[in-house]
Formats: C-alpha cells, structure tokens, sequence
C-alpha cells in the first residue's frame, strides 16, 4: 500500500510539471483562458499530491483549498502568497471557464508562471523531505 501511494503522489507531481508545460503551449499561443485553467490544474495536482502524502482526503477542489489553507498555509509550512496565488487561480479558472464574455490577456497570464513554478517547487521539496503518514 505504501509503494501505491508513494506512486501516486509521483504521478500528481509529474502531472503538474507537465500541467504547467501546457500552460506554456497555450500561452504561447495566446490562449489565455485556457493557460490559466492550466495554471490552475498544476497547483491543484502539486496540492493533491501533498495532501496525499500527508493522509488528507478531499472529494472537491474546494476541499482540497480547504485543507491546504488549514494544513500548510495557516501553519505556515507554506508562504501566504503561494496560498494567495492558490486562491487566486482557483477563482480566476472558474471564472475563464464559466464566466461569458471574459477573457485573460497576456499581461494577467505571464506574471503567473514563475510564481506557479516556485509553488510547485516548494510542494516537491516538501513531500521529498516527509515520510508518508
């Protein structure tokens, strides 16, 4: 069982580096409603993996929000402003996804990356260093 979960949270973490390689694509691109969902999903991959390791099951993503704030933020195991960035692009993916007549353009979109880059980072750094629980 431990192997499982072990190759599970791999493959979230792996998911969101090859997540926000695809928010590169589309930016690239100049889809910009469609990059930030994927700056979304890398940040939610990186925080299932690290609920995962740390025995906390959520069933939605505003349970998985949840128990981040509670567990890693408000702890602050995890800086405030890599919450903030959570919080920020959980709102804005509902937003470009669900919202008519929005869109995300280059100079909301490109200052995300290397924030989005660092949270996932300091996941991996911190699953890296915990046994599971």
């Amino acid at each position: 069982m431990k192997e499982a979960l072990e190759n599970h949270i791999k493959y979230r973490i792996e998911r969101a580096w090859d997540t926000l390689d695809d928010a590169r694509i589309l930016a690239a691109n100049n889809k910009w409603n469609s990059a930030i969902n994927r700056l979304y999903y890398a940040t939610y991959y990186a925080v299932m993996a690290l609920l995962l390791k740390n025995g906390l099951k959520t069933g939605t993503h505003n349970g998985a929000k949840t128990n981040f704030t509670k567990h890693f933020i408000k702890t602050e195991i995890i800086e405030k402003e890599l919450g903030t960035l959570y919080a920020q692009l959980f709102t804005w993916r509902q937003k470009g996804d669900y919202d008519d007549l929005f869109d995300f353009n280059e100079n909301k979109v490109m200052p995300l990356f290397e924030p989005t880059e660092k949270f996932i980072g300091k996941i991996e750094s911190l699953i890296r260093n915990q046994s599971v629980t």
